[in-house]
């Protein structure tokens, strides 16, 4: 197997690449040794606070004439309240807790867990202000305290209007929202794209009962020969995918599904609520195979992308994973394939057709912990939650960021406690114009305020054609999936992340990501803050040496 060259470069800026391998993950989900905690995805709670407040609205509930459309408040019993919409007025006491104001309760009961009060508001669809007051003493209902508003432009159908984080979101009434599990320890397999094709694929080929396997797009012969062979021995294969791929679905993948659904393997395109089906899993028996890349040629065929991968096995994990499949598979706009291309037409697509040298090899380690996050349900909060734990470093692999997003934010707040952060962007043609201004922007803020943050555009250098990965490596947690960084991927899109809680797992993604980064280096980044950071690392880094493999 191929290693890296140990290099008198490379050699020096080892211990600055192990700098913070003493540093203690802050845990995701969970506390160190439990199976399968959760953490809390409900909405946000304000009648803890005492306060009145609206907690969410369907006003478009996909029945007809909207039946059963309702708004949410919570607040103390005995409560005097209003809800208005600048036309309508309905008030009602609070019996206490959360309950439903709604024209038609009956109609709303089958929509709600909340007990549900009459009468309510006819919410437009087409936008709304809905506003909340406490009446006084005097009874002037129409004039009483502002306690909350809600506004919206337009509804969606079908969808809850939720306040989750202080913001107010849109999520799909009929789909459960999945919670943030920890699980562990586990055994896993960790591996980089274009480098090792071959372990997706070894991955399927292991499959003794299930093969439930989701993306965005499917377009792989490799990937399809081995779905097919799964389903000829008897295993149960099921396959999501997205129904409108950006530019329109693939021709070439059009082929493979018609080959699967021949071959009697379940093939469903998943339409709304999401934005998009965008992750890349696959549920293999007990294994969980969770990757930043397509199943096409540039992403699992190894002929283009810079990508991260893992495959854990625990059976806790893969239930995770097969229960967010199914809620997917059961979405109401979800269609079988068969249904789906009738009268359809596919567009002409290229086929990356790459060759890239295996320079990391694969690596079997036993995870400590290993958490399951979910867009939209829980992913941007849970990994604002491990950045803003770092303590020592912050590693970012991404193709581009929403400047101004959370993310981006949270790495700000990062390097400004000192965190030391890397941001390597892609340089593919069609982002390497707004990367490179973001880039010089954010190097700007850091030497402005000395901050130890530093952003460098992807060189390739022949040893893979673009970067594709999301890929985060925070202190001692990597985290591997799907999601980019931006709030559409992560509040509209279906996405999925591992994050991998254990210093070998953290220290192979680094290694990967330190070899990609170098590769990209240029001289014009440093700033005193990086400097500072750096002396500081190396001290770290020598008490902190751990093994690395190189080629020899």
């Amino acid at each position: 197997m191929s290693r890296w060259p140990l290099t008198a470069a490379f050699a020096a800026s080892l211990v600055v690449l192990l700098a913070a391998a003493a540093v203690v993950p802050a845990p995701i989900a969970a506390a160190p040794g439990s199976e399968n905690a959760t953490e809390s995805a409900t909405p946000d709670d304000p009648s803890a606070s005492g306060e009145p407040r609206i907690v969410s609205a369907l006003p478009d509930p996909a029945t007809p004439d909207d039946r059963g459309e309702f708004v949410a408040v919570a607040a103390p019993a005995g409560t005097d309240l209003s809800l208005s919409d600048g036309e309508q007025t309905v008030s009602f006491v609070a019996p206490g807790g959360t309950v439903a104001v709604a024209t038609d309760p009956s109609a709303a009961s089958n929509l709600t867990a909340h007990p549900v009060v009459g009468s309510g508001l006819d919410l437009a669809n087409g936008g709304e202000t809905v506003t909340l007051r406490v009446v006084g003493d005097d009874g002037e209902r129409g004039n009483g305290v502002v306690a909350d508003r809600l506004s919206y432009d337009r509804s969606r159908e079908g969808a809850l209007l939720e306040r989750r984080d202080g913001a107010w979101s849109w999520w799909p009434r009929a789909l459960p929202r999945r919670n943030v599990t920890t699980h562990g320890p586990a055994n896993a397999t960790l591996f980089v794209l274009p480098d090792s094709p071959d372990r997706p694929i070894t991955t399927l080929r292991s499959a003794d009962e299930r093969i439930l396997l989701a993306g965005y797009v499917v377009s792989s012969a490799r990937v399809a020969d081995e779905l097919v062979a799964a389903r000829e021995r008897g295993v149960r294969v099921e396959v999501l995918v997205e129904d409108s791929p950006v530019g329109g679905f693939p021709r070439r993948s059009a082929r493979v599904l018609d080959r699967l659904v021949d071959a009697g393997v379940s093939v469903r395109v998943v339409g709304g609520p999401h934005s998009f089906h965008h992750p890349k899993y696959a549920v293999v028996d007990d294994a969980a195979l969770v990757m930043t890349e397509n199943w096409k040629p540039a992403g699992t065929g190894g002929r283009k992308s810079r990508g991260w991968g893992v495959v854990v096995r625990s059976p806790g994990v893969a239930a995770d994973l097969a229960a967010t499949f199914e809620d997917d598979a059961s979405l109401p706009e979800t269609a079988p394939w068969e249904t789906y291309r009738v009268g359809r037409s596919f567009v002409r697509t290229e086929s990356a057709n790459g060759s890239y040298p295996s320079r990391v090899a694969p690596e079997s380690v036993r995870v400590d912990r290993v958490s399951v996050l979910r867009a939209p349900d829980n992913a941007e909060s849970a990994v604002v939650a491990r950045l803003d734990a770092a303590e020592g470093r912050i590693d970012v692999l991404q193709p581009t960021v929403e400047a101004d997003g959370p993310f981006v934010r949270a790495l700000k707040r990062a390097a400004g406690r000192g965190v030391r952060v890397r941001l390597l962007l892609g340089s593919a043609w069609y982002d390497e114009e707004e990367n490179r201004a973001l880039a010089e922007r954010l190097n700007e803020w850091a030497d402005r305020t000395g901050s130890p943050l530093s952003v460098r555009l992807a060189r390739p250098g022949g040893r893979y054609g673009a970067i594709h990965a999301k890929g985060v490596v925070a202190d001692d947690t990597a985290l591997v999936g799907s999601l980019n960084w931006n709030r559409h991927s992560a509040r509209e899109n279906r996405e999925v992340v591992l994050a991998l809680s254990d210093p070998a797992a953290a220290a192979y993604f680094r290694e990967a990501f330190a070899a990609d980064w170098r590769a990209s280096g240029r001289g014009s980044e440093s700033n005193p803050g990086l400097v500072a950071a750096a002396a500081l690392a190396v001290v770290a880094g020598l008490a902190a040496l751990r093994r690395l493999e190189f080629e020899k």
